[in-house]
């Protein structure tokens, strides 16, 4: 995924957007070798998008990937990959949290490997009528499906305290209290029903700094709550546990620090880095879980110099990656402490 080209021609869909810029897909090198995939693997690509993962998989070896994605517009790009190679490639509507309730519906148990994107694609940013970019104006909606709150609900509708911590914890914006302040004062006079109106309110009250605009944390924050990211996150990590065979791999990319840090306490914990038992699960003196996890590289891997160049998005990029173990998965409530 892409953010380059997004100012070319105003007669260009955001459909025909992300096809250009699907090969663009973050470290999609690095992803693909860390999967490593083999002839008669069968790969999860639980964050298709416009398909770059899944067409670097599927280009690299003679293996099946299964395309997972919450946002029905994608499946235009699922069709030309389906064409392209009708016996090793299906897209299945849904989110990457429920990926082992969407395979086994289909009589998949067990993959191989699974590749996750965190975070919103470029085909979402370049379709302003889907409310995430506040370089374009459009609704304020922000959902990667198509049910459920948008965010122009979210600021609406809640308490300035309760905006306030969103904004702070999930945008890690320090001037959220003031943020709020601002939202609530100009929802009293008109509802707040557009991108563009969001972030001139946001930048009344926060300082630009050098090429970030200051609506960016705001906006991150409503867009994550909105997807419930992180819970997904989590979810999708602990499925990936359960579904990957011995010798399996996962490959996340993530792009900012509240995400890296869900999964890097994950692999973390699973493969014995992170000391202590779980205060939520006591164990038997003696008794230690087994590392379901061992890391494929020493800490996180970033986008090298020449794609941060053509890509720009790639800068907050990093790559965490590991290969499973035979060890049991663990319990799913020990994610209170790996998270």
């Amino acid at each position: 995924m892409s953010a380059a080209g997004r100012f070319r021609s105003s007669t260009e869909t955001g459909h025909e957007k992300a096809a250009r810029t699907a090969h663009l897909s973050v470290m999609c090198a690095e992803v693909v070798s860390a999967l490593n995939p083999r002839a008669g693997d069968l790969v999860v690509d639980g964050t298709f998008g416009a398909g770059g993962y899944s067409s670097a998989l599927l280009a690299a070896a003679e293996c099946q990937v299964i395309g997972i994605d919450r946002d029905p517009r994608v499946r235009v790009h699922a069709d030309r990959l389906s064409a392209l190679y009708p016996d090793r490639f299906r897209l299945l509507e849904g989110c990457f949290g429920d990926m082992a309730e969407l395979l086994a519906a289909i009589g998949i148990a067990a993959v191989d490997g699974v590749a996750l994107d965190i975070g919103v694609s470029s085909m979402q940013l370049d379709q302003a009528e889907r409310g995430f970019s506040f370089q374009q104006d459009g609704p304020l909606d922000m959902r990667m499906g198509v049910a459920g709150e948008t965010a122009a609900d979210i600021v609406n509708t809640r308490d300035e305290a309760e905006l306030a911590d969103i904004i702070f914890l999930y945008g890690e914006e320090r001037r959220a209290r003031a943020v709020a302040r601002a939202i609530v004062s100009a929802r009293a006079e008109n509802p707040i029903t557009r991108t563009r109106q969001l972030a001139e309110i946001v930048a009344r009250v926060v300082r630009a700094a050098p090429g970030i605009h200051p609506a960016t944390r705001t906006f991150q924050a409503l867009r994550i709550v909105v997807n419930d990211e992180l819970g997904e996150l989590r979810r999708g990590l602990l499925a990936a546990e359960k579904l990957l065979k011995p010798e399996g791999r996962l490959a996340v990319v993530s792009f900012h620090s509240l995400e890296d840090r869900v999964v890097k306490r994950f692999l973390d914990r699973r493969s014995g880095k992170q000391a202590g038992a779980s205060r939520h699960l006591p164990q038997a003196i003696g008794e230690a879980r087994a590392p379901s996890f061992v890391p494929l590289h020493k800490g996180a891997l970033v986008a090298g110099e020449a794609e941060i160049a053509g890509n720009p998005r790639a800068r907050s990029a990093k790559l965490r990656a590991a290969k499973r173990t035979a060890a049991p998965a663990w319990p799913d409530d020990d994610m209170r402490e790996a998270a």
